[in-house]
């Protein structure tokens, strides 16, 4: 795959890329799906739930889902299956699943989704089996590109386009450096997390290596997608930029690969970073 493939040639715009305060609410809210912004498959929403708003509820007809818990804990009921979800722990949900939260205190959920025409098995993955595996979990970069990288839905779970995780810098640093792409095989979006007042960071995404098209600060609960173009981002001194990363496949399960990158020529000298990813 080269870096000049024709997905490059058409340049990234602000619109219906850039989506601000998506945490701010009760109860489950969609926010991103192919019909409001230039994902063709990859679908965000995210459910927040307390003793004033205990549950939600809903199917996923046609797409296979990814439920991360950020904080808090949410008993799930898929079917007949019933569990409990802590912090950093994920869930894998088949298409045409009914799929139940609820939660005695506070809990905070992203949910991911895409369309597929199979059906693939309910997984649970559990954050500290997550951490134990230096696959799925390890540190990448080097002097001011240091972060602490998580698959939470990748190799480990039997899916037809989504991956998903959370990547989390050391203070002030970059991350996805070297710039890197992957639109032929794979479509993304970046949910910032982790980021309490005042930090904040910069995200780029641009096909145009002299002039990015696309350079916003971003914030806790802000998300950017990237339908194609390199898309390193930035730090404030001082703080961490945090960042739930989930990624769906152009071509189910044959391009579902993590870590398949095109690096900008003029930095690819030392590596993508993501090669532990590939053991």
């Amino acid at each position: 795959m080269s870096t000049l493939s024709s997905v490059l040639n058409e340049p990234v715009t602000r619109e219906g890329n850039v989506f601000r305060r998506t945490n701010s609410h009760k109860g489950r809210k969609v926010f991103i799906t192919p019909a409001n912004s230039t994902m063709k498959h990859l679908c965000y929403a995210r459910i927040i739930l307390d003793k004033s708003v205990p549950k939600a509820k809903f199917e996923n007809g046609n797409q296979e889902t990814a439920l991360i818990c950020l904080s808090g804990e949410v008993e799930v009921a898929v079917g007949a299956e019933i569990f409990r979800l802590g912090e950093r722990d994920s869930v894998y949900v088949p298409r045409g699943s009914a799929i139940h939260l609820e939660t005695s205190s506070s809990a905070d959920i992203a949910e991911f989704a895409a369309d597929v025409d199979q059906k693939y098995p309910l997984q649970i993955v559990r954050y500290s089996d997550v951490k134990d595996d230096k696959a799925l979990h390890f540190t990448a970069g080097g002097a001011a590109t240091t972060r602490d990288l998580n698959i939470l839905i990748g190799k480990n779970v039997e899916a037809g386009r989504l991956l998903a995780g959370l990547t989390i810098s050391e203070p002030g640093n970059w991350t996805s450096w070297p710039p890197h792409e992957h639109a032929a095989m794979l479509e993304e979006m970046y949910v910032y997390t982790h980021m309490p007042p005042p930090g904040f960071g910069i995200q780029f995404v641009y096909t145009d290596t002299k002039e990015p098209e696309l350079a916003t600060i971003v914030r806790d609960g802000d998300a950017v997608l990237m339908p194609r173009g390199y898309h390193p981002n930035v730090a404030a001194p001082g703080h961490r930029i945090g960042f739930l990363w989930a990624m769906a496949a152009h071509r189910e399960k044959e391009d579902r690969q993590f870590g398949v990158v095109n690096m900008q020529p003029e930095f690819s000298q030392s590596g993508s970073g993501l090669e532990a990813s590939r053991k």
